[in-house]
């Protein structure tokens, strides 16, 4: 329930405050507008103070020192236009934008009563058309306005004519009130009151003709009377007061205050000839006696009007009658004078001679929800406490039991389940009703209510929904004449069980759920319920079970559930095999193969050979269309092609190529399978795939010849291996067919053999006529043979003589060195040091072309170089030893200039090999860098 403390008294709904104001005279008359405040104090005194700055009071003289009176005071809706009835039939008029007051000349001799304003053409420098009403019962229609430029220059009343006379059964009466409001279509309503009756004018104005006035209206009813109430009482005079919601809107409710009580109702602008509606009397509070104490002024809010009586202020409930709020005021204060509303604002002003006081009203609707609820008007009572749960919370159980006791249990289930009254309570109160349908509704809208957390409540009530469901299916179901009522009920369960809020609920109890349909025997919601839950493995179960084959399919289908093709396929490819291929098929790689496998081999052990085409079908598509390269698969197909298809085997095995690496079959299973079934062609590809030629041959001439020799060529990096192939053939075409002519056939189609090879073969009784030309033809290649063997030693022996000639000349060659030549790789004279000519014209210093070549040298050249100049400088040391014999000198010497001439020629033969600008070093270094990449750095920094 709902916990509704208060931590400090509530503020009431009128709340009394009184203005720090002490008048030096007595108060006559106050009127209040849009935040503009007139008071008459004594004879000739009149304070303006315009609220919203209430320091800065203004003060008008009225300039009149006679004993003329203020009798009453009318301030316009926009606060601008005053007038000022006096009790000598004068009328003054004061505007806010000005000092003075000025009498209005067309007005005098009349005693003003009431004025009705214009709302709608009135601005602050013109009142427009306006309604006056007199103390003789005569209603005049005016018009004031000033001018801007000079004041009062001319009379402010533009005209004043009288337009209507009221009247009661006596005679003329006092015009006490008057009111204008506009409808709709340019319609206008006018309210006007005497003492005992009260009258409506209704009319249209020309659009564009507002400015002309209300004639045409009163001249409506210039032969007969007006619509009128009456009643029958009489306190002198009468009041009546509005209620406008929003500033610039039409009234929406009126209250009338005469003899016989308080007139309330609302207006209604769409009636053609009567705006007023929904009326009811309020007789006075028992204790307002019209003869002694009678009230003086009436106020109306938006659900009450306030009585003002000479001592105190009553406020009654226009709901009910009710008095709800007296304030007593103190005798000190006097006697109170009169009552106004602002109605911008929406405070109520009281004053007595003395006194001014200021109700503010506040929260005003704050119990009214309990009024209209008390009055069974539960949506308006809703619509007031819409804040305030814990009010909401009463409205809605006392709705509730409302309703249960006039056998409304729907409704009165749909708000208990808003209510936090007892949930057990409520339950079973339907259940003693024996109103299972209003106690489903209740159970579905406080589920609806419950929040996510409160799992365990959610899980309670959607479990006891399903069994009610379940229970009032089962009834409707066996009464044919509740049919639409069966089908509708049945939606609604399934609308209950497909919920998104309810899902995971469902989900997390489905177990319970599966067994409540079950106890039921509701195959057909347990399916229902199975597909929601997306226990598409239930719904197939359920359609094998009822050898609905074609339903479990589709569900697959639908559904693209890779493990439950993989479950369910064993059993529906014994049925419907097509289909399910198809089915396969459509969902391509999402299937793996190897997984289908088991209940292709399942059924096509036990169909026939027309049926083992569609597992055939299945496996060309994953090997052909999917590119599918599992070793499993591919051996399937074969052992498929085997038993049924031998000429689709071939074709697969010469597709699937001769490269081992690419073949995605098991060659030697595929041996087996084939040797088995005797496909002997299919065996000899595979031979030659696993390169087994030998094998290959002998089988292929167990089947053809041709097919042997196409085998015999394939070893084509083995002659040795070819031959032995061939002579294979051979063999088997002399001692098994017996046939010569087919023998040296073989010999054409094999260069490698000669007839001597195939001599052997054949038996002694053959005849040499047989082989004459075959042996005429090899001899003929013998001596061709020899004849080019002979040729090509001839050229060998010229060829060499050619080089010793070319050594011989090479010695003998020179070049020629002019002394300006230099160097090619230093640019200095050549002749200063040992240098080296080349062919091409290039010259460099030893030096030199020693520096540019070194680096390019293979590390083991590099190191012999090392080696040899190691050596020429050894040999080129002196001999420490002086005292060596003579002869001994020359031999040592002759023995040292041979060995130094020798480690030079090495290190030329290194060393001036090739041109470095010309020869292959130069070629090598194209893709070696201009600038060494460790020295880049320090050659980018010498160039900034």
């Amino acid at each position: 329930g709902y916990v509704n403390a208060r931590l400090e008294k509530e503020t009431p709904i009128f709340n009394k405050q009184r203005i720090d104001f002490a008048p030096p005279e007595k108060i006559n008359s106050l009127v209040v507008s849009s935040n503009q405040l007139c008071m008459s104090l004594g004879k000739d005194t009149l304070l303006r103070i315009d609220l919203g700055k209430p320091d800065e009071p203004n003060q008008v003289e009225l300039g009149r020192k006679d004993e003329t009176k203020v009798y009453k005071m009318f301030l316009d809706h926009t606060g601008s236009h005053l007038l000022i009835a006096l009790n000598t039939s004068e009328c003054l008029y004061l505007n806010r934008s000005v000092q003075k007051v000025r009498a209005l000349s067309r007005w005098k001799g009349h005693l003003i009563e009431s004025v009705g304003w214009n709302k709608f053409l009135g601005s602050e420098t013109n009142t427009g058309p306006i309604l006056v009403g007199t103390a003789q019962g005569h209603i005049y229609e005016a018009e004031i306005s000033i001018s801007e430029g000079s004041l009062f220059s001319t009379n402010p009343d533009q005209y004043f004519r009288q337009v209507y006379t009221l009247e009661e059964e006596s005679g003329p009466a006092p015009v006490c009130c008057l009111e204008i409001e506009r409808g709709i279509e340019g319609k206008f309503f006018i309210i006007a009151t005497t003492r005992k009756r009260l009258f409506q004018f209704v009319g249209k104005v020309p659009e564009g003709t507002e400015q002309q006035g209300f004639s045409s209206i009163f001249a409506m009813h210039a032969d007969h009377l007006p619509s009128f109430r009456e009643f029958p009482a009489n306190l002198g005079f009468s009041e009546i007061a509005f209620y406008t919601p929003k500033l610039r809107s039409n009234p929406r409710s009126f209250a009338w205050m005469m003899g016989n009580g308080v007139l309330y109702g609302t207006l209604d602008y769409s009636r053609p000839d009567s705006i007023l509606s929904d009326e009811r009397v309020w007789v006075y509070p028992s204790d307002i006696d019209i003869t002694v104490n009678k009230p003086i002024s009436i106020v109306l809010t938006q659900f009450h009007f306030l009585l003002l009586l000479p001592d105190r202020v009553k406020a009654v409930c226009t709901l009910n009658g009710q008095v709800v709020f007296q304030d007593l005021f103190l005798e000190k204060f006097g006697l109170l004078t009169r009552m106004i509303k602002d109605p911008t604002v929406h405070q109520i002003w009281i004053h007595t001679e003395k006194v001014v006081f200021r109700y503010h009203v506040q929260r005003e609707s704050r119990d009214v929800w309990k009024m209209y609820m008390n009055m069974n008007k539960f949506d308006l009572a809703k619509e007031y406490c819409k804040d305030r749960p814990e009010c909401l919370d009463i409205v809605l159980a006392k709705e509730a039991e409302h309703c249960f006791q006039n056998k409304r249990y729907l409704d009165s289930a749909k708000c208990y389940a808003l209510t936090q009254n007892y949930f057990e309570e409520i339950a079973l109160k339907f259940i003693e009703a024996k109103q299972e349908e209003a106690l489903m509704e209740f159970l579905i809208k406080k589920l609806s209510n419950l929040k996510p957390s409160e799992k365990t409540q959610t899980t309670l009530l959607t479990t006891w929904l399903t069994e009610l469901y379940l229970n009032w299916l089962g009834i409707l179901e066996g009464d044919p004449s509740q049919r639409n009522l069966y089908l509708d009920t049945r939606e609604k369960f399934r609308t209950f069980l497909s919920s998104p809020k309810n899902k995971d609920c469902l989900f997390n109890n489905r177990a319970s759920i599966y067994e409540l349909l079950a106890s039921h025997g509701d195959t057909e919601h347990m399916v229902y319920f199975a597909v929601i839950m997306q226990d598409y493995e239930r719904v197939v179960a359920h359609h094998c079970q009822h050898d609905e084959y074609d339903e479990a399919l589709n569900v697959l289908s639908r559904h693209r559930d890779e493990k439950l093709f993989y479950k369910f396929s064993p059993v529906l490819i014994q049925h419907i095999p097509k289909k399910v291929v198809d089915a396969w098929i459509s969902m391509g790689s999402r299937l793996d193969a190897r997984n289908l496998i088991p209940a292709l081999v399942n059924y096509s052990q036990s169909a026939s050979t027309q049926q083992i085409n569609e597992a055939i079908r299945y496996m060309e598509f994953c090997v052909y269309q999917l590119e599918e390269t599992q070793q499993a698969i591919h051996n399937y197909l074969l052992s498929l092609y085997a038993l049924c298809r031998p000429d689709s085997l071939l074709s697969y095995l010469e597709q699937a190529g001769t490269n081992p690496n690419r073949i995605h079959y098991d060659l030697k299973y595929a041996l087996r399978l084939c040797a088995e079934h005797g496909h002997h062609r299919a065996c000899v590809h595979i031979y030659k795939v696993m390169e087994l030629y030998e094998e290959a041959v002998d089988l292929a001439l167990q089947v053809d010849v041709d097919l042997a020799k196409s085998c015999a060529d394939l070893p084509e990096d083995d002659e040795e291996l070819r031959k032995k192939l061939w002579l294979k053939i051979a063999r088997h075409v002399v001692q098994e067919e017996k046939d010569v002519k087919k023998a040296m056939a073989c010999l054409s189609s094999c260069a490698l053999l000669k007839i001597e090879d195939v001599l052997p073969f054949f038996p002694d009784f053959v005849t040499i006529d047989h082989f004459k030309e075959a042996i005429c033809n090899s001899l003929e290649d013998y001596n061709k043979h020899i004849e080019e063997l002979k040729r090509e030693m001839e050229e060998a022996t010229q060829s060499a003589k050619r080089i010793r000639e070319d050594i011989q000349e090479m010695r003998n060659k020179y070049g020629s060195v002019e002394p300006q030549e230099k160097c090619a790789a230093c640019d200095f004279p050549l002749l200063n040091r040992p240098f080296y000519l080349f062919l091409c014209g290039h010259m460099f210093h030893y030096d030199c072309l020693l520096q540019a070549v070194l680096p390019n040298l293979p590390a083991y050249k590099q190191a012999k170089l090392e080696d040899l100049q190691k050596k020429l400088a050894a040999t080129s040391q002196p001999s420490k030893s002086h005292h060596r014999p003579k002869d001994m000198d020359t031999i040592s010497l002759g023995k040292g200039q041979q060995s130094r001439e020798q480690i030079k020629a090495d290190i030329d033969d290194i060393v001036a090999a090739e041109c470095v600008y010309c020869g292959e070093l130069m070629i090598r270094s194209i893709d070696k860098p201009f600038i060494d990449p460790q020295k880049y750095e320090e050659e980018m920094q010498s160039w900034l």
